[in-house]
């Protein structure tokens, strides 16, 4: 099924249930994906605020996508992808550079792709991605974060089979309207499009996510970030005072330098957002 109109300025209208993927069920499920969104887009409001950690966590991306294929973007879906987002916060390019010849030369040889699974505050589940030359230490750190503010790390799969990977394709508002967006999300074949205050979201497939990114490129120029990643399927709403404990842990695992990426199924209110973000 195609895109559906969004209102200006806000989510997209008519999402199916929360996770943006499915056909849509119910009005409660449209206001779960509004607030999916809301909370996606507060949670890397805050991200992008670290940028000297978000360097060196790019950085270490941008290495190993070009370990794991060939150091030309151009034929390196995942290493494009990394140039795209450290272009976005202004890295410099011999910092790029860098960045790939650590791949070639042999320094990445010891990173690896861990991913780390548990419950957080107000029993919300939480998936950590992290690339570490030290998975003990790094199991660690992460255990000892989540039993500080009421939380547990998990198994392997403890929570994944609450989500599902969606390929998500972001540009900056001044991109286009929200009407040239979805017009564009319909002809590249996208699954959905939300047009938020600064962001144009756009989610497909993993079989076509590659095809979908081509051809928004084609329109529209670089996104701002192209990636795979987790989509709850479900919102688990927390109290304020929960939400701010889970913020804390939240701040802390990302604080961690082996830690590239969080996804989580929590619902904050608005109240508490903006409280945060003031």
């Amino acid at each position: 099924m195609g895109p559906r109109a969004p209102e200006h300025g806000t989510p997209l209208k008519g999402h199916g249930r929360p996770g943006y993927l499915s056909p849509p069920k119910a009005e409660a499920q449209t206001m779960a994906g509004h607030s999916q969104f809301k909370n996606i887009m507060f949670r890397k409001g805050r991200q992008d605020k670290e940028r000297s950690k978000l360097f060196s966590k790019l950085a270490r991306e941008i290495t190993v996508a070009a370990k794991h294929g060939l150091p030309d973007p151009a034929h390196n879906p995942r290493l494009r992808s990394a140039i795209v987002a450290a272009r976005a916060q202004n890295m410099a390019r011999d910092i790029i550079d860098r960045a790939i010849r650590k791949a070639q030369g042999g320094e990445a040889e010891n990173i690896e792709e861990i991913r780390y699974e548990g419950y957080g505050p107000g029993g919300v589940a939480l998936i950590v991605e992290t690339l570490t030359d030290n998975r003990n230490r790094t199991a660690a750190d992460l255990r000892a974060a989540f039993s500080k503010y009421g939380g547990a790390l998990g198994e392997t799969n403890s929570v994944s089979f609450l989500f599902h990977r969606a390929g998500v394709i972001v540009y900056p508002k001044n991109a286009g309207s929200d009407d040239a967006m979805l017009e564009a999300a319909i002809e590249a074949g996208a699954d959905e499009c939300a047009s938020g205050e600064e962001l144009h979201e756009f989610l497909a497939g993993i079989e076509s996510f590659g095809a979908v990114r081509e051809a928004l490129e084609q329109k529209f120029g670089a996104a701002q970030s192209a990636k795979i990643e987790w989509r709850p399927q479900t919102m688990t709403a927390v109290s304020d005072e929960t939400g701010e404990a889970l913020v804390k842990l939240l701040d802390t695992i990302e604080d961690h330098d082996d830690v590239q990426n969080i996804y989580g199924n929590y619902e904050l209110s608005d109240a508490l957002m903006a409280k945060l973000a003031a």
